[in-house]
């Protein structure tokens, strides 16, 4: 048995019931980085063997872990913040559990993506989420240039020291677009700054950003087709 548990995004007292219940019941946890889930398990006050699931070794480990469930033992699988699976490791070993018919639970819980959504303001009917924002300046004004066209709302993760760069290959495209940046969510300097793209760039450039961050776009709007910046 597998079982897919949500962690706090930021604020410890976020895990649920039910998630501290299946973590003491579990044989092994699977984390993407031991030392911090320790954190998180030494706060329960749990105590189980960690087995290290990230990006490099998840092909592998999913093998692995799927061979101990074969044989009768319980498996959680949990990463650094919110939901497994969500630009984070998880995929293989769900997919791996499909194939092999091998039973599995997904626990609701913290999730970024919907705490940032939630908190811009803008439009919750309907929204695309883009993962991380690409690193190389071309791929990231294209998807820039696709959210600003786009209908519902557009969030990405980016890092603090790619903001600034977002924000002005944003604002060479539409800069009275509203924007979001969701900041430490849930944490003690949790921030939501909204405004226009230039605005917010005037904000973080005099600011230097800092944690975690989820970008948002406001979508639905009539605005003059952005050009190809790209070329």
């Amino acid at each position: 048995m597998l079982t897919i548990i949500p962690t706090p995004i930021g604020n410890l007292e976020d895990i649920t019931l039910r998630a501290i219940r299946c973590l003491r019941e579990t044989d092994y946890i699977a984390v993407e980085d031991t030392r911090h889930a320790s954190i998180l398990l030494r706060h329960l006050e749990i105590s189980k063997p960690l087995i290290s699931f990230h990006e490099h070794n998840e092909a592998a480990r999913s093998i692995e872990l799927v061979s101990r469930m074969k044989g009768g033992q319980k498996v959680a699988l949990i990463s650094d913040a919110g939901m497994p699976g969500i630009s984070d490791p998880g995929y293989r070993l769900i997919r791996l559990c499909i194939q092999e018919n091998l039973p599995f639970t997904v626990l609701p819980g913290p999730s970024a993506i919907l705490t940032a959504l939630v908190g811009s303001g803008f439009p919750l009917d309907k929204f695309y989420f883009g993962g991380f924002l690409p690193n190389k300046s071309g791929r990231r004004l294209t998807e820039l240039q696709q959210a600003v066209n786009r209908q519902e709302t557009s969030l990405y993760f980016e890092s603090p020291h790619r903001l600034v760069k977002s924000l002005t290959a944003l604002t060479e495209i539409s800069p009275c677009i509203s924007v979001c940046v969701a900041r430490e969510l849930s944490k003690k300097f949790e921030e939501y700054r909204r405004g226009n793209a230039i605005d917010v760039l005037n904000h973080f450039t005099k600011h230097s950003p800092k944690g975690e961050i989820v970008l948002l776009i406001q979508g639905g709007l009539e605005i003059e087709k952005a050009p190809d910046l790209s070329q």
